[in-house]
């Protein structure tokens, strides 16, 4: 019995401390969020509302779908991304699916390709874009190797990569885009873009590089403080200024790309 009540106190215990943690996680988390309100990159006159129009273009009146981690959520610019700011200024559609924290390598319920396949397979997308995430760099999740067989191992980035290009294309019919991150001092990440390159030529997606540019990430100090809560995370300012214009105008040139063959 005696035995009995220490596993129960132990068990007890180990409840107490972990709703501990996720509370303390969650203020963390609250006080983060309030903090970057008041970056000068998040200002009023960065909101949405404010992000213009556009003349008639390819993504114009497009339903465009995304997923994606928290650079696609908007994690550090109050849940607003470049993909609020492309539907506004191309008056178009979207539908996000982006969660904080999340992978491409298929490990638990949030990871990219669960939630894809919870998105309606019935939605008319003109165009699906996926982002790079960056969490699987960071979690040193494996890279795995491609595919010569057509079977995909979701357990590794290429693997979860390509096996997400099949199935937008399977499911939606429509061009498959992936963006990257803005440059960031990460030896995992660059690999992973080099290996998203080799397999943009296999699988005919499109793929906006923002890693690897030079011209696109020559800001100056003062802009990078506008721009970035974080090496990883943009704030508005970052999105609508610095951001969507370039992933629009990739946008545009691989769409007509593929439209006017």
């Amino acid at each position: 019995m005696n035995h009995r009540k220490a596993i129960a106190g132990l068990s007890a215990t180990a409840s107490f401390l972990y709703l501990g943690y996720q509370y303390k996680k969650e203020i963390l988390r609250f006080v983060y969020e309030q903090k970057l309100k008041f970056h000068p990159g998040n200002g009023n006159n960065y909101a949405v509302i404010n992000a213009g129009s556009n003349p008639d273009t390819i993504l114009t009146g497009k339903t465009i779908g995304y997923l994606g981690s928290s650079v696609t959520f908007g994690a550090a610019s109050g849940h607003v991304s470049f993909v609020e700011y492309i539907a506004r200024r191309n008056r178009g559609k979207y539908v996000k699916e982006a969660v904080s924290g999340t992978t491409l390598v298929d490990e638990g319920e949030d990871s990219y390709i669960r939630r894809m396949k919870k998105m309606d397979p019935d939605t008319k997308f003109d165009a699906f874009v996926v982002q790079l995430s960056t969490n699987d760099a960071t979690q040193n999740k494996k890279l795995g190797t491609i595919s010569q067989s057509g079977l995909y191992d979701t357990k590794t980035i290429t693997g979860a990569m390509e096996y997400i290009i099949s199935y937008v294309k399977n499911t939606w019919h429509c061009p498959v885009l992936f963006y990257t991150n803005a440059r960031y001092e990460s030896e995992a990440y660059a690999v992973m873009v080099q290996r998203l390159k080799e397999l943009q030529k296999k699988h005919v997606i499109g793929v906006i590089d923002l890693y690897t540019d030079d011209a696109f990430n020559d800001i100056t100090d003062e802009q990078r403080n506008l721009y970035m809560a974080d090496p990883i995370h943009p704030t508005k300012a970052g999105y609508l200024q610095w951001w969507t214009p370039e992933i629009e105008k990739q946008m545009i040139s691989y769409l007509d790309s593929l439209y006017n063959e």
